[in-house]
């Protein structure tokens, strides 16, 4: 992953993937995943994301991975967590009550570090990639999480219009990524995002539920 990118961007805080509240479509659809509470859910590329607090008011743990550190250090201090962080293989991990962020290049993450985990949240993830990378990212993903189900969230716009991240990735894309391994099911693709993304291009905001078939 290009490091030196991410760190520029959340340096210069040009994070527009960055909600300020909880995603609406997490709310509205996470039951689908017919999790009981204290089960283990992974958000890949998890920023400082406010949807972090509400898996975890709602009793689930969690385990993430992000790039950018200062975004974690942003994370716990939003939280009101101080976690305890130490060294683990090539991450920085911090640590706390039903919480593990790992902070670090997600390709460098394996199955060993991440352990069981019952479900995935991808709210940003694959849309941060470009295509080459999607495909590499997907590969990697069902390798280290055993394919468990999940909560997907992308985007479809023009992309002549506006150059990601985060990236177009519409349903017919999911499906070339993930039907081979999937059951998915488009739960809603008609939800026109009001001012754009970044207020440039007309987009549809996708959601997907990815079940093993």
């Amino acid at each position: 992953m290009d490091i030196d990118f991410w760190n520029e961007r959340w340096e210069k805080d040009q994070i527009a993937f960055h909600m300020k509240e909880v995603n609406p479509m997490l709310i509205k659809y996470f039951h689908k995943l017919n999790l009981s509470q204290k089960k283990r859910i992974f958000l890949p590329l998890c920023g400082k994301t406010l949807d972090i607090a509400w898996l975890l008011q709602k009793g689930y743990s969690l385990v993430g991975i992000e790039l950018n550190k200062e975004a974690i250090d942003a994370l716990f201090e939003e939280l009101n967590i101080t976690p305890l962080i130490s060294k683990e293989n090539d991450f920085i991990k911090y640590s706390a009550k039903n919480i593990d962020i790992y902070v670090g290049d997600f390709f460098k993450m394996s199955a060993e570090i991440l352990k069981s985990i019952d479900a995935i949240y991808d709210r940003a993830a694959l849309v941060a990639l470009p295509l080459e990378m999607r495909i590499e990212y997907v590969s990697h993903l069902l390798n280290i999480t055993n394919v468990v189900p999940q909560l997907l969230i992308s985007y479809d716009y023009d992309q002549r219009i506006m150059k990601g991240p985060p990236f177009s990735v519409p349903f017919s894309e999911i499906e070339q990524h993930y039907g081979d391994y999937y059951e998915i099911t488009l739960l809603n693709e008609n939800i026109d995002i009001p001012s754009g993304l970044k207020r440039k291009s007309h987009a549809i905001e996708t959601v997907c539920i990815l079940q093993n078939s």
